[in-house]
């Protein structure tokens, strides 16, 4: 393995840092190294997400200057240091969606405390497309299925404020039942249609071809082993086994805690039967 060292012997200085793409993880990388570095950094082409803005406010309150948070251009003006402060953290986005197409795909109603629309607006839409309902009260989100059946959607994943990319997986699994045909157009990652194969074993119909699958939706799925590829593929395949037929074991599940906390317990207490085998 190649180690590298950085070193700065005479501190950050600030700097206009053009982003060749949107990056979230650069962009918040970049973002606190310049809280502490003298003079002023531009970053241009910077990512927009909620997470970008949360952690401006963070970073404000413990005295960084930060303006521009939410747009493709954040302007911040070192300071020599920063302070404690208390924040309250904004939900997880993506574990939010991912919860919202739980009643969604195996029927039934859920009320997700703290959860905000504007933080899934596009999500929600297409959700809503497919004749969900999605309603914000005082205490979250409410989501349940209207009418008993799906409805196919198109989708095409974006920088936010698009539909994200880390739900195009779930949103597959839910399309697989929808009564039509769906198409996903993936245009941030490569490679992020690996849990195909896997929804196929549970008798989902998609084809695939370049960036775009191409869903039909079945009128059920099948309970049947699979294997989970990464975080997101891992969380579609337990929401298809929630609603497939039979008992599904999803393997690899290691990735599945990357990014969802006592997922099998918040579940459970929504009534799934669903259980973690081993460590």
């Amino acid at each position: 393995m190649t180690l590298r060292h950085a070193e700065a012997p005479g501190g950050l200085r600030g700097a206009r840092v053009e982003f060749p793409f949107v990056s979230v993880g650069a962009t918040e990388n970049i973002l606190m190294a310049a809280t502490l570095a003298k003079g002023t950094t531009v970053l241009e082409n910077a990512a927009k997400e909620p997470e970008i803005v949360d952690l401006a406010r963070c970073l404000r309150a413990m005295g960084a200057q930060i303006e521009g948070e939410g747009t493709g251009t954040i302007t911040v003006e070192g300071v020599d240091r920063l302070g404690g402060a208390t924040h309250r953290v904004a939900p997880d986005r993506i574990e939010l969606g991912t919860y919202m197409i739980a009643p969604a795909i195996a029927g039934g109603e859920v009320l997700l405390e703290g959860g905000r629309r504007d933080l899934v607006a596009a999500f929600a839409e297409r959700l809503e497309a497919a004749d969900v309902e999605v309603s914000e009260e005082p205490e979250g989100l409410r989501v349940r299925r209207k009418n008993g059946i799906i409805r196919p959607v198109d989708i095409s994943t974006a920088p936010f404020p698009g539909f994200p990319t880390d739900l195009q997986a779930q949103m597959m699994t839910l399309l697989t039942l929808a009564e039509g045909k769906s198409r996903i157009e993936e245009t941030i990652f490569e490679n992020r249609f690996m849990h195909v194969p896997e929804l196929a074993r549970m008798g989902a119909r998609i084809e695939v071809e370049g960036g775009v699958a191409t869903v039909s939706g079945v009128s059920a799925l099948k309970g049947a082993p699979v294997m989970a590829s990464d975080l997101r593929a891992s969380a579609s395949l337990v929401l298809a086994g929630l609603a497939a037929e039979g008992e599904t074991v999803v393997s690899r599940v290691y990735h599945l805690d990357r990014g969802y906390e006592r997922v099998e317990e918040k579940l459970s207490a929504c009534g799934a039967r669903i259980e973690r085998i081993g460590g």
